[in-house]
């Protein structure tokens, strides 16, 4: 909100403004916007306290990206129709409170409208139950958590990550802080003994009403920032890379790493897939070797595809101890020290994530960092990766919602042809195959989130092995299908890294991401029928109760 004093000024006035020594606008946020106006909604955007603003551009005349021309074609006008047919309300954000100078006269603030940590209220653009309609999933600890961690992002997230992203740079030490600080870390790891290791969780939460929905809905505001690379980049490594050390790790690594990563005071990722394997996993190559004495394991091989592993301090890393195949793999928690080095990766995000290639040459690591039993690793993998892919199903739902938001605001807001594009059968065709996608998947995953609420670690891993490896299947699929449509509404600024189509540029480079990290659609798909094929194996053993985590190498397939 601007803290200049602002006058009132009437049209006539703005008018005698229209030359390149002297050239005001109008901008009306909502003239541009009818259609959201009809039907009673508001867009999650900012406004200061008037209807309708008067700039002063003179001085932003020569620095407009499109050159003068464009701004004198609107001088002495009410501007809002061409400038939101060009520019998100972002650019306003922006540079808004360096040239506005005033108000029309008489034209107060007619509408009450989001702040930013409010739900959305376009159509679609929050799954069902935040829209008004019921749902047996969620209770009231949900809606403050949701609203307590949305206000947190906007306010320490959203306003840097796009520029940071767009410079390649991780999220620092400070963010990390903050997030470990309000509890957003230690949220993104399931409920669990490590949430009573955080002073406190978004909303006044207790450790003990915490469940899996909980979980969904951090994954799902840290996915709402539209920023693949800068999401990474917020401890995507940890989410994977920590369950292990909670589930199967030595009481230390409980005690001394684990609060310290909860805490945002250092990070860890999870080093697994090698240039030449990456969903066969059982064929690694890195090696363990233990020393004469028994007292350390000498590490060498490689690493690639490491997400965070160039801000990390911890590797959660499989090797090589044994025989080939999965019964010689193990899993070690090897800390950054001589030996082991870290090179970034240029994938299609950006180097925001941190995504490395990480080599060991004979790297000394103790016995005490073993991170479940010897040769007894590949039971460890195959069991975190199932809270992996789930929340990469959560994460990618997510972001296919974003991108029908955008869509639907672009398709109301966008003039094409004398009407609003929304006008277009076609256009509603396309947003009606975008949604109906996103809410199948939602259903579904919201269905296999309930049953993990019912299950114990160990036996997510053994029932809910083949059910995840389809749903991600499926919703890799569905994001596809998005981003194919979601381009052709938006044109050619969806391949405009800046600009109206920013978020969806982003996410048709990147949703390939989810089709091949944590196991590619084809493995997936076949995991899920291999799945189906030998659950006659379980069929004497149907008791969803809790089971000692600890067992889950001997139950695990």
């Amino acid at each position: 909100m601007p803290t200049k004093e602002l006058r009132e000024i009437t049209r006539d006035e703005v008018a005698k403004h229209k030359s390149a020594d002297s050239l005001w606008i109008i901008v009306d946020r909502w003239a541009a916007l009818g259609l959201f106006l009809e039907l009673g909604i508001v867009l999650l955007i900012r406004v200061w306290q008037f209807l309708s603003n008067v700039y002063d551009v003179t001085k932003f005349l020569s620095m407009h990206p499109g050159g003068e021309g464009i701004l004198l074609k609107s001088a002495g006008t009410d501007a809002t129709e061409a400038f939101y047919s060009m520019h998100r309300h972002d650019v306003m954000l922006k540079f808004g409170p360096k040239f506005i100078i005033g108000k029309i006269q008489g034209e107060e603030k007619k509408l009450q409208l989001q702040e930013a940590g409010q739900i959305s209220k376009v159509p679609y653009a929050e799954s069902p139950f935040w829209q008004g309609r019921p749902s047996p999933f969620y209770n009231d600890s949900h809606k403050r958590f949701r609203i307590a961690l949305r206000e947190f992002y906007d306010a320490e997230i959203m306003p840097e990550a796009p520029q940071l992203d767009a410079m390649g740079e991780a999220p620092d030490d400070e963010t990390f802080l903050k997030m470990g600080a309000f509890g957003v870390l230690a949220c993104r790891l399931g409920p669990g003994a490590h949430l009573k290791q955080v002073p406190n969780l978004p909303a006044g939460i207790k450790p003990e009403e915490f469940d899996y929905f909980h979980e969904m809905i951090a994954h799902e505001e840290t996915t709402r920032t539209g920023i693949y690379g800068y999401g990474e980049g917020l401890a995507s490594g940890m989410v994977i890379g920590l369950p292990p050390l909670l589930v199967f790790g030595q009481q230390w690594m409980k005690e001394k790493v684990v609060p310290e990563v909860l805490l945002g005071k250092t990070r860890i990722c999870l080093a697994i897939s090698e240039a030449g394997y990456g969903s066969d996993v059982a064929g690694l190559t890195t090696t363990a070797v233990k020393t004469p004495d028994g007292k350390y394991y000498i590490v060498n091989g490689h690493k690639k595809w490491i997400t965070n592993g160039m801000q990390a301090s911890w590797f959660t890393t499989a090797v090589r101890t044994g025989k080939d195949g999965m019964g010689g793999i193990s899993m070690l928690l090897i800390p950054r020290c001589e030996g082991l080095e870290t090179k970034p990766i240029k994938t299609s995000g950006t180097q925001s994530a941190g995504t490395s290639y990480v080599t060991f040459e004979n790297v000394k690591v103790p016995v005490e960092n073993l991170i479940g039993k010897e040769n007894k690793g590949f039971q460890v993998i195959m069991a975190n990766f199932n809270h992996e892919r789930w929340s990469m199903v959560v994460g990618g739902t997510r972001a296919a919602r974003l991108v029908t938001e955008e869509c639907f605001k672009w398709a109301n807001q966008r003039m094409v042809f004398g009407k609003r594009l929304i006008e277009q059968p076609v256009i509603r065709y396309k947003l009606a195959d975008m949604l109906s996608g996103v809410e199948a998947l939602q259903g579904w995953l919201e269905t296999v989130t309930y049953q993990m609420t019912k299950m114990s670690y160990a036996d997510q891993a053994i029932h809910l092995a083949g059910p995840l490896a389809l749903l991600k299947y499926a919703n890799t699929r569905m994001t596809q299908r998005v981003s194919d449509q979601a381009v052709q509404i938006f044109g050619g600024r969806a391949i405009t890294r800046s600009g109206m189509g920013r978020v969806i540029e982003a996410f048709q480079r990147t949703n390939k991401f989810g089709a091949i990290l944590g196991g590619s659609e084809e493995i997936m798909a076949d995991l899920a029928m291999r799945q189906a094929m030998v659950s006659e194996r379980f069929s004497q053993s149907r008791d969803m109760s809790p089971t000692n985590d600890n067992e889950i190498a001997e139950k695990f397939p």
